[in-house]
């Protein structure tokens, strides 16, 4: 049984996570997604418990797909849920390079642990958390860019009728 996790911030969840979350529940027989607090990241806008919450509602049409939050380095989450691949979604070359770096550390760390890339549907290739936070914030409309679960959270968040 292939098992693999998916690590992020989701600060939130957007198409393009969904997109690599289908892509890769269809490769492997369990998909882990790991909500983590990112320490290089401000603070972020949701809290983890908002994050898990609106991914279990983002992918519960995925029946292999099961959301955990976890704090510390990734290949110890991978390594605790008996997971073998790391998923990492790669929107344009600019994301490689430290995408690889990762990798090679994590492989280093435990050469049992692989990771996968899968490069990002060309129509979400320009999405980021970040981005769809910012358009968010002015009130404007983010349907095109997250599942409506985390458009309700925007428009409390964002107090936005």
């Amino acid at each position: 049984m292939m098992k693999a996790v998916y690590p992020g911030s989701f600060d939130p969840v957007t198409f393009g996570h969904l997109d690599i979350i289908q892509r890769a529940a269809k490769v492997v027989d369990e998909l882990i997604i790991g909500v983590i607090v990112n320490k290089a990241k401000k603070s972020p806008l949701f809290t983890l418990e908002e994050r898990v919450s609106m991914l279990k509602e983002a992918t519960k049409e995925y029946p292999n797909v099961t959301v955990k939050m976890f704090d510390g380095m990734t290949i110890d989450f991978a390594r605790e849920n008996g997971a073998r691949l790391i998923i990492r979604g790669l929107r344009a070359v600019t994301d490689f390079e430290s995408e690889m770096q990762i990798a090679q550390t994590n492989h280093s760390l435990d050469s049992n642990i692989d990771t996968m890339f899968f490069t990002t549907s060309l129509e979400y290739s320009f999405l980021s958390s970040t981005v769809v936070k910012e358009v968010a914030s002015y009130g404007r409309d983010t349907s095109k860019f997250v599942p409506e679960v985390v458009q309700k959270a925007f428009r409390e968040k964002f107090q936005m009728d």
